[in-house]
């Protein structure tokens, strides 16, 4: 008597549409052998053809910009593959290109547990060069001054550190009629949360931070500094060793807490591949601050990242 056919697993063909660096960091032999023995085919997306020309997905993930998109034609595609899940929309990315869109949604969220409440640190956009002084003066130092847009260049990545009214002035004098965010630096310890989102996904991990700057130090600080250039000189000294005791001993937000800040912000923005970066006031253990949102972050920096994206992958197909 023959035995009856047992049904085939099904198989997903998911493209990924990343530049080379990104490719060469997140798609890993690990994640393609994971992912393939989980019922998901990984398939490169070439950004010079129209999609159209290179055949359907069940659900396409990216990491790119308006101009990326126009060559692929992303409209004429989803004209006849309107089941085609595009993880995430384009028109919704593009919030996190801009530094304050990117932290509107957490102005209207409610996030709390027990004593503990996330929030954003107090922030200005600065659109004329003549008003420079004038606004930035209005906030406390030191502050961050950030470019308004990520655009994915290296410059929109450029941040510096102010310490005071000179500060402001010469960045003024160096800005090319660009416009800036100033954000208030707030002392959290030298440690950074990471929060990774993958849909109903959520992990927290740790990594160090810039220092904090005691009022002491600041007295004794002037103009301006790149953050590529910032020094032990620039902050409180510590040892590297030191940094990662502290570090490791770090306590990492309530777990509860987390899970609520990744599904508050997923909904609030709608999207689903995300990290946000949170800090610890020094001033107020109480108080958590979101300081970036980054799309489609670095994944690989995560403990055992492949079950963490392909569970991620499955729930977003078998639901579409």
């Amino acid at each position: 008597m023959s035995q009856p056919e047992q049904p085939q697993t099904p198989r997903y063909c998911i493209g990924y549409a990343l530049h080379p660096q990104k490719i060469q960091n997140l798609i890993q032999p690990s994640l393609l052998n994971y992912t393939k023995k989980h019922g998901i085919d990984l398939v490169h997306i070439d950004l010079t053809i129209p999609l159209i020309k290179q055949g359907s997905f069940h659900c396409i993930i990216h990491k790119l910009h308006s101009q990326d998109w126009n060559k692929l034609r992303l409209d004429e595609y989803l004209a006849k593959y309107q089941n085609t899940l595009i993880m995430d929309h384009p028109d919704l990315v593009e919030q996190l290109h801009n530094r304050v869109s990117m932290l509107e949604p957490m102005t209207h969220l409610q996030i709390s547990l027990g004593n503990y409440t996330v929030g954003v640190p107090k922030q200005l956009v600065v659109d004329d060069n003549n008003a420079m002084e004038e606004m930035g003066f209005s906030l406390r130092f030191p502050i961050i001054a950030k470019p308004l847009f990520v655009d994915g260049t290296a410059s929109s990545h450029e941040l510096c550190l102010i310490f005071d009214r000179e500060g402001l002035r010469t960045l003024n004098n160096q800005n090319n009629n660009s416009r800036i965010v100033l954000q208030e630096f707030v002392n959290h310890g030298g440690v950074v949360f990471k929060v990774y989102v993958a849909g109903e996904h959520v992990r927290c991990v740790k990594r160090r931070s810039l220092l904090d700057i005691s009022e002491g130090k600041l007295r004794t600080l002037k103009g301006l500094v790149k953050f590529s250039q910032i020094s032990n000189s620039t902050v409180e000294e510590r040892s590297e060793n030191m940094t990662e005791i502290v570090t490791e001993k770090a306590e990492v937000p309530p777990e509860e807490l987390v899970m609520e800040l990744g599904r508050g912000l997923r909904e609030a923005m709608g999207l689903n591949l995300f990290n946000v970066d949170v800090i610890r006031d020094a001033k107020d253990y109480n108080k958590y601050l979101v300081i970036d949102i980054n799309y489609f972050p670095g994944y690989t920096k995560l403990p055992c990242y492949e079950p963490f994206i392909t569970d991620f992958l499955l729930d977003s197909v078998r639901n579409n």
